[in-house]
C-alpha cells in the first residue's frame, strides 16, 4: 500500500478505514482471514495489523504473489496452524498454483520443522548432560569440576 493510501485510510473515521481495508483484503485474498475478521471491532488494532501485513505481504516488488503465498504455505506447515495453512492453500489455489507445488512447499516446512526440533532438542541434550562421564574434568558448559556426586 502506497503511503498516500495509508494517509487517506487514517484520516477517516475508524469504522469506514475498517470496512476499506477489509474490502482490499478481501479483493486480494478471494476472503477475509479468520483472525481480521475476529478484530474487525477493534480497529485500533485492526488497521495498523493490516497496513502492516500489507506492507510486508503484499508491497514486495522483488518477490510475486506466488512465490509469497507458497512462502505462507511452507511457513503456516512448519508453525502447524491448520487454519492459516488452508487459507493460504485456497489462496494460492485461486493464483493457479498447482497441487504439487503446494505439496512441495508443505514438504520444505515440514523439513524445517523437524530441523527446528532437533536442534533444540540436541542442543538441550548436549548442555544439560554434556558433564556426565567426565569424573575429575572441567564441565564446558557450566565450568565447574565434576565429581563423584554430581
Amino acid at each position: 500500500m502506497k503511503i498516500e493510501k495509508i494517509r487517506e485510510v487514517l484520516k477517516k473515521e475508524p469504522e469506514d478505514a475498517v470496512d476499506e481495508l477489509l474490502g482490499d483484503v478481501k479483493e486480494r485474498y478471494g476472503e477475509i482471514p479468520y483472525i481480521l475478521n475476529f478484530m474487525k471491532d477493534m480497529p485500533e488494532l485492526l488497521i495498523p495489523k493490516i497496513l502492516y501485513d500489507d506492507s510486508i505481504m503484499r508491497e514486495f516488488k522483488r518477490m510475486d504473489s506466488r512465490t509469497v503465498e507458497l512462502i505462507s504455505i511452507g511457513v503456516s506447515s512448519a508453525l502447524r496452524c491448520d487454519h492459516c495453512l488452508k487459507m493460504h492453500i485456497r489462496v494460492a489455489t485461486r493464483l493457479g498454483i498447482s497441487k504439487e507445488e503446494i505439496f512441495d512447499a508443505i514438504l520444505i516446512g515440514g523439513t524445517l520443522s523437524n530441523a527446528s526440533v532437533l536442534a533444540e532438542g540436541t542442543r538441550a541434550l548436549d548442555s544439560e548432560l554434556s558433564c556426565v562421564g567426565d569424573i575429575g574434568k572441567m564441565c564446558d558448559v557450566c565450568d565447574l569440576s565434576i565429581d563423584k556426586d554430581d
